[in-house]
């Protein structure tokens, strides 16, 4: 399968980026590494693993395509693992797509307009089709994390107050498709099971919301690492 490939593919190319480093740098960032490695797990299993007509199980398999995936691989790269990637001139063209302004409308129109009912059932319909869905949710969602992440340097303006707000709006994004799942009067999509389409619903909203509420709690302890100690405060004579 082309997506198996692609994903074994890119395993062997980090690999060799990884020794580069090494070599050059004389060390290797192990928990990078591992982060990366997990990525490509959840990548390769969800696209392995048996949907059995399941409108859950199919929404469990996109999240971690376009959510879990794209977050674990991006914590799993930098600057210096991507700098022949970053060389080429299509590549730095490219660079504009994980701009927070334009990573975000991205990654929610993607994944809005893939779940319309014809564009959703026609995928599953067709396996070509249903492998472009499953790269457009893969790569809106390493756009969306690299721009939040500071995967490569982004603007100056984007900082702390920026990406609680940048959070918020995927957030609920995310909260407003789960919960058109959980309280629709009817299925949507060939499944035709509207318990089963609620459990998808639920599925994505349970999801979403411990993925916010981790990373959410890591903005938060990375700007209160920031703010510089105040020592050595000298009293005020009288």
């Amino acid at each position: 399968m082309i997506p198996i490939s692609i994903t074994l593919l890119a395993v062997v190319l980090y690999a060799a980026a990884t020794l580069r480093v090494r070599r050059r740098r004389g060390d290797l960032n192990e928990a990078r590494a591992a982060s990366f490695g997990v990525g490509a797990a959840l990548l390769l299993g969800a696209t392995l693993a048996p949907l059995e007509g399941s409108f859950a199980a199919h929404m469990a398999q996109h999240l971690l395509i376009g959510d879990l995936a794209p977050l674990f691989v991006v914590l799993g790269l930098n600057g210096p693992l991507l700098r022949p990637a970053l060389a080429l001139r299509p590549v730095r063209a490219l660079r504009v797509l994980a701009h927070p302004l334009v990573a975000l409308p991205i990654w929610a129109v993607d994944l809005c307009v893939w779940h319309l009912s014809p564009l959703f059932d026609a995928a599953l319909r067709h396996e070509g089709l249903h492998a472009v869905q499953h790269l457009c949710f893969f790569v809106s969602g390493a756009l969306l994390w690299s721009a939040l992440l500071d995967l490569l340097p982004g603007p100056r303006w984007f900082r702390t107050p920026q990406r609680l707000v940048y959070l918020g709006v995927m957030w609920l994004v995310s909260l407003t498709l789960s919960q058109v799942f959980i309280w629709s009067s009817h299925p949507y999509y060939t499944y035709r099971s509207l318990d089963d389409q609620r459990a998808g619903g639920g599925i994505m909203l349970l999801e979403g919301s411990i993925v916010m509420l981790s990373v959410l709690g890591w903005l938060l302890w990375r700007a209160l690492r920031s703010v510089p100690e105040e020592t050595d405060v000298v009293p005020l004579a009288l």
